[in-house]
């Protein structure tokens, strides 16, 4: 394979597809801010080391601060967290060739901060749901496989979207291409309000989704995110045992019981144990991308009178763990149940 990939964040995303890519022989270059990451990944001694599962990458890489990077891109792979988007396409756009694209790989509707920048026609539309965590400087544990699609954000099937497909296959081997990018996405959304409030508390996923009195707080979770997509024209696609469906109004406690299950299930095969956006708040102790994610969602319900009142008490709640006014405690999640049944 000829083409060559611009990696820009290199967190856990960006280093367990790019390290693949590299491992059949793909020229990648790696970005991130963090320098004692870049300085590991780079390191003969160190490399970027991707372990678990079925990985079991070890070696340097070429890795450079955004200020050290110099020459211009077809493909980038974006990887940043959901707030850093903008200020991460405006440091990449001198990059970008005048023909080349950006895919965001990330979570909530990136795409659109993405194509206000660089270009709807510059920008392709990514969604991935495997399990990775960074650890320490050039180290990532992959926790274990999931969906990857990318997707035209007009749904069209290019030769370009047939081309990236191809290449993202090297990491996982049944990505695939779609027209319904933007299901996908506010689907992963639907699924991500669940591993929010995990995050609230001290519990793993599976744990925690396996209480059953919280089982109306996923249902508000999830029923208030597919309410607000529903009015902006999209039907959530479901993956990896979430079924969106299950949640929808109409569907009731037993089946919406029979989906928690089943996420449950698939939770349960893998070695990460919880979310990312728990690790931000009891490891890394930063801002998490609640904001950046759920902040569109909210104001799309409002345009539509929608209230989302569990999803804004979900954003109030880890603002407070955020700024040290809360712990983080399983407790949480009563007071998130307490604003579902308001």
């Amino acid at each position: 394979m000829t083409e060559r990939f611009l990696v820009w964040g290199s967190g856990a995303i960006g280093a367990s597809i790019g390290a693949s890519l590299v491992s059949d022989g793909v020229d990648v270059t790696f970005i991130d801010t963090a320098a004692d990451h870049v300085e590991a990944m780079r390191d003969p001694a160190r490399g970027l080391q991707v372990r678990g599962d079925d990985r079991a990458f070890g070696r340097a890489v070429t890795a450079r601060l955004p200020a050290e990077l110099n020459g211009c891109w077809s493909s980038v792979l974006l990887c940043v967290k959901a707030h850093h988007t903008a200020e991460a396409c405006r440091a990449l756009a001198p990059h970008l060739a005048p023909d080349g694209y950006v895919v965001s790989l990330q979570n909530g509707l990136t795409e659109k901060t993405v194509a206000e920048i660089v270009g709807p026609k510059r920008t392709i539309g990514g969604f991935v749901n495997f399990g990775a965590d960074v650890i320490g400087p050039g180290r990532i544990a992959f926790g274990n496989r999931g969906t990857v699609a990318l997707g035209e954000l007009d749904g069209a099937m290019t030769q370009r979207l047939d081309a990236l497909t191809r290449a993202i296959r090297l990491f996982e081997p049944d990505a695939f291409a779609t027209g319904y990018i933007w299901s996908y996405l506010w689907g992963k959304l639907a699924y991500a309000s669940l591993l929010f409030a995990q995050a609230a508390g001290t519990a793993g996923i599976v744990d925690c989704l396996e209480r059953p009195e919280l089982l109306p707080l996923w249902r508000a979770l999830v029923g208030e995110v597919i309410a607000v997509a529903s009015s902006e024209g999209v039907s959530p696609q479901g993956f990896n045992g979430f079924d969106p469906a299950a949640f929808a109004p109409g569907a009731g406690a037993a089946a919406a019981a029979a989906g928690v299950n089943a996420i449950a299930l698939f939770n349960r095969t893998s070695a990460k144990t919880h979310s990312g956006v728990w690790r931000d708040l009891a490891i890394h102790r930063r801002v998490t991308e609640i904001d950046a994610q759920f902040g569109p969602v909210v104001a799309a319900g409002a345009r539509h009178g929608i209230a989302c009142p569990t999803l804004r008490r979900l954003v109030a709640l880890i603002h407070d763990i955020e700024a040290g006014r809360r712990p983080q405690d399983d407790a949480n999640l009563l007071a998130l149940l307490e604003a579902a049944h308001a």
